[in-house]
């Protein structure tokens, strides 16, 4: 009996739960395609850029499938032939279907702003974490004199969570370089009348007095003009900055455009009652014109679905037709701090932040077994600042402390 044939693009969220649930049903022959060998995890990566391990924003793909019977394929998906039931790859590979899932995630987007993309950070994997730290570090090292503004662009999750940690990071790490205590600012610069427009407005005014309570400059309704090597204009006044973030904006993988699918105003693709932009093909995750389209929960749950759906179409029994859930939020705005909006529930402070952590804790056991999953998450506590200078002092007492 030949196995239906399934290939998934995309090693996200969405992408790996599918293939996940899939790989459990024998009739399936399930090949994942991506541009990348790891999976993602991109609510930790504010915590990777300020002094965390890669460990806890990056698994690899060759770990989450070990045993499972998916076929990896580390390659970039570049057309689609709907007729013959295949997708071409950037290396002239040719993989065939029966029902094709496209869960690619979504491409930074400057909006053309002049001088974002050449001179500002970003923190949309693993390595730019990790370049913005030796950047923050390198400035303390080289120059003996950190910068005396941090500009954070983008009053949403990724921009809140980072703003929300980099003055504590930013007073450790200069204590550490033995520099002088000075006025250093950090600016969270958002275009919109208030943080976290899919938040109710209440959150949004809670997350908005904590970041005060941290440190952070909060600048409302407030435009971004151009980058410079040394400055950032904002509503046509400069601010003097080497170390700005650009965490504002996304747009649509082009492969839609480029490949003919009918797009929705905000550019994501048009998907039917059962997440097909036609049939036998998938659209699911931050690419889906669905009402909660762009969070991690959204898209685990629409790989679930989808994988579901496909199990049944094998059994003959028909579908079930998608109902969107309403997410639980979940914003950490500061060290031990986060808020979460569970339906009319809101919790904030400490409790809020061990609530993320447990969530983490399932979030990783989804893709590992309990003891490994349990080991990544507790790696959250450990540090890795990648700078000679700091790690060389915490050797130091470690050693004293006789931990090493």
């Amino acid at each position: 009996m030949s196995k239906h044939k399934v290939v998934i693009v995309g090693g996200g969220f969405g992408g790996i739960k599918a293939a996940l649930e899939l790989a459990h049903d024998r009739r399936f022959n399930i090949t994942l395609v991506s541009d990348v060998s790891d999976f993602r995890i991109y609510g930790t990566l504010y915590h990777t850029a300020t002094g965390g391990t890669r460990e806890v924003a990056s698994i690899p793909l060759t770990e989450v499938f070990a045993g499972k019977g998916v076929h990896l394929l580390q390659d970039k998906v570049v057309s689609l032939d709907r007729e013959n039931r295949f997708v071409s790859t950037s290396v002239g590979h040719k993989v065939s279907f029966d029902a094709l899932v496209l869960a690619l995630g979504v491409q930074t987007n400057y909006y053309h702003i002049e001088g974002l993309a050449e001179y500002s950070f970003g923190i949309k994997t693993p390595s730019d974490a990790e370049e913005l730290k030796r950047h923050l570090h390198k400035q303390m090292t080289d120059d003996k004199r950190p910068d005396l503004n941090y500009v954070v662009i983008g009053g949403g999750p990724t921009g809140v969570e980072l703003a929300g940690v980099l003055p504590s990071y930013l007073r450790k790490i200069a204590k550490q370089h033995g520099l002088a205590r000075r006025s250093m600012h950090v600016d969270l610069v958002e275009a919109a009348p208030r943080l976290l427009p899919r938040m109710p407005r209440d959150v949004s005014r809670m997350v908005k007095r904590q970041l005060r309570r941290v440190g952070v400059h909060v600048h409302l309704k407030k435009a971004v003009q151009a980058q410079t090597v040394d400055a950032l204009m904002v509503d046509n006044k400069p601010i003097r900055s080497h170390t700005v973030i650009w965490t504002a904006g996304v747009t649509n993988n082009p492969f839609f455009s480029e490949n003919g699918f009918q797009l929705a105003k905000n550019s994501k693709v048009r998907v039917d009652h059962f997440l097909q932009s036609e049939p036998g093909i998938y659209v699911i995750g931050d690419n889906a014109d669905t009402p909660y389209s762009g969070m991690a929960q959204v898209a685990l749950e629409d790989g679930k679905y989808v994988a579901h759906n496909l199990m049944r179409l094998a059994n003959k029994i028909d579908p079930v037709p998608y109902k969107a859930k309403k997410p639980i939020y979940v914003m950490p705005a500061g060290p031990r701090w986060a808020a979460v909006v569970w339906g009319p529930v809101r919790i904030y402070g400490v409790l809020g932040w061990w609530l993320r952590r447990a969530a983490d804790l399932i979030a990783y056991h989804d893709y590992e077994p309990w003891l490994v999953a349990t080991k990544r998450w507790l790696s959250e506590v450990e540090e890795e600042d990648l700078c000679s200078v700091c790690n060389n002092k915490l050797d130091r007492m470690m050693y004293e402390s006789g931990e090493i």
